[in-house]
């Protein structure tokens, strides 16, 4: 049976699910609120920049997020300097939607790569303003580390690039990062399937954040499930531990001992 108290805890509030998710991309705003139940994750995240704060009603992406069930994390998506960043995260903190930010500074139009110096220059003016920043960073054991050396609450590399539906092409950084910082590592971008991320959770991974790979299905209710069962097995998986690889085999049944 699982630990109950193995939680995801961000900025010590705890989450039962490490599956976050995101809300782009969707045919309909009914179709992402379905997948959003099936997903059993309680961090949604949504784009600043994709938010009509004036709309009313139906018109509004936040009149199907019940706020009651899950917690916002605004996302400073589509920006592509420091100061863009800074001001969308102040903004959605005037706005009343969290000061937990999920901070994201893109490098160019075509990888849509993180650009680094940006996010970390970011980063730094947001802790110091009391924001609880997620940043979404390369696979970068050094970048990981200075981001939690100013404070951030977490560190989000990605696994491939966004959309890609590639998974973790680079696992081995990964693990670097499991070992080089002690606050919780979330794989953001590139998960395509449910193998997906469940190796992103068996490799240690604290949670995985993802959209395209659940709104982009062709089923995407269904995979939103999926993706829940998959980060639950590979977080189970990881708990238990897993027998070591072996060249050769070893018997299920062995005899020794059997015949004296």
């Amino acid at each position: 049976m699982p630990d109950k108290n193995d939680k995801l805890i961000i900025a010590g509030k705890e989450y039962k699910s490490r599956l976050l998710v995101g809300t782009g991309k969707y045919k309909t705003f009914q179709e992402m609120k379905d997948a959003l139940d099936a997903s059993g994750s309680e961090l949604v995240t949504v784009a600043i920049r994709r938010i009509d704060l004036n709309a009313k009603n139906e018109e509004s992406l936040l009149h199907y997020i019940d706020l009651n069930k899950y917690k916002l994390l605004p996302n400073t998506a589509f920006c592509y300097t420091a100061e863009d960043a800074v001001r969308y995260a102040r903004l959605a903190r005037e706005a009343g939607m969290s000061d937990l930010i999920k901070l994201e500074v893109l490098g160019d139009d075509k990888t849509l790569f993180p650009d680094n110096e940006a996010t970390l220059e970011a980063a730094k003016i947001l802790v110091k303003e009391g924001f609880k920043v997620l940043p979404y960073t390369s696979d970068d054991p050094i970048m990981a580390k200075k981001l939690e050396d100013i404070g951030c609450a977490a560190v989000m590399p990605l696994a491939a690039p966004i959309g890609s539906g590639l998974g973790i092409r680079n696992p081995y950084n990964i693990k670097i990062i499991l070992e080089t910082v002690k606050i919780p590592v979330i794989i953001d971008a590139g998960v395509g399937t449910a193998s997906d991320a469940s190796k992103a959770m068996e490799l240690g991974c604290d949670g995985v954040l993802m959209n395209t790979g659940i709104a982009g299905a062709k089923n995407a209710v269904m995979m939103a499930e999926a993706m829940n069962f998959a980060v639950k097995a590979g977080r189970l998986a990881y708990l238990a531990g897993r027998i070591p690889r072996k060249l050769y085999a070893n018997a299920s049944s062995p005899i020794e001992g059997m015949l004296d």
